[in-house]
């Protein structure tokens, strides 16, 4: 796999490179991934909502062909696009989610971080009074407020084309959380978002980059 870091870049010359790589790539074209931070922006993905934009304001809405619901792109997110053939790998868009949600999952490992996953909700999630807790989720999520204790950490959203990948996986590190409040992230009212920094870890974007570019390329 060809690891790519491209640095800061706008999210949709980004996107169309994407397609653009996915469109013309040959059954034995090398699979690459692309680490990069956006300027700030909205993705919408192909199931969102208008209602679930409350108050945009200055920050631009780009229209995608991902799945999921709004979430927010910006400085200080290290975004991953695996660019994957996965017939050629020999697994499943499933398994190809469990190997994406695990990979985010050895990172936060790494920086003393327990990750969790919830059922129904993709994406990687962390205790709020204890994100260290190496505690299982059990029982049932509470049918009033499902991510009660939760905060949502890293968000996942796919493009699967002829049996090629393109999106993927962001990770938030230490970045302006605000616009979150000005959207119900991954379609969800009240979700509340955190990165590293506000869990009391302190890194570089380059580190978290290095490290879930390692644990990327070797589950992919």
């Amino acid at each position: 796999m060809d690891v790519r870091f491209l640095g800061q870049v706008a999210y949709s010359s980004t996107y169309e490179a994407m397609q653009s790589f996915t469109a013309n790539r040959l059954p034995d074209t090398p699979d690459e991934l692309w680490l990069c931070e956006h300027p700030p922006v909205f993705t919408q993905g192909l199931a969102g909502l208008a209602s679930h934009l409350l108050m945009p304001g200055h920050i631009p809405v780009v229209q995608t062909n991902r799945g999921g619901q709004v979430t927010f792109h910006g400085p200080g997110q290290v975004v991953a696009y695996p660019l994957v053939n996965l017939q050629r790998a020999g697994y499943y868009v499933k398994e190809y989610v469990f190997k994406l949600e695990e990979s985010v999952i050895r990172t936060l490992a790494h920086f003393g971080v327990t990750g969790h996953r919830l059922a129904g909700a993709p994406g990687i999630y962390v205790r709020l009074d204890d994100p260290c807790s190496h505690a299982a989720l059990v029982g049932p999520a509470p049918t009033n407020d499902p991510f009660k204790g939760l905060g949502k950490i890293s968000a996942l959203g796919l493009k699967v084309s002829r049996h090629c990948t393109y999106h993927g996986a962001a990770l938030n590190v230490a970045m302006d959380l605000q616009p979150f409040d000005l959207i119900n992230p991954c379609g969800y009212a009240g979700l509340k978002t955190v990165d590293l920094f506000t869990i009391g870890v302190e890194t570089t974007w380059d580190d978290a980059a290095r490290v879930l570019a390692a644990q990327l390329a070797a589950r992919l």
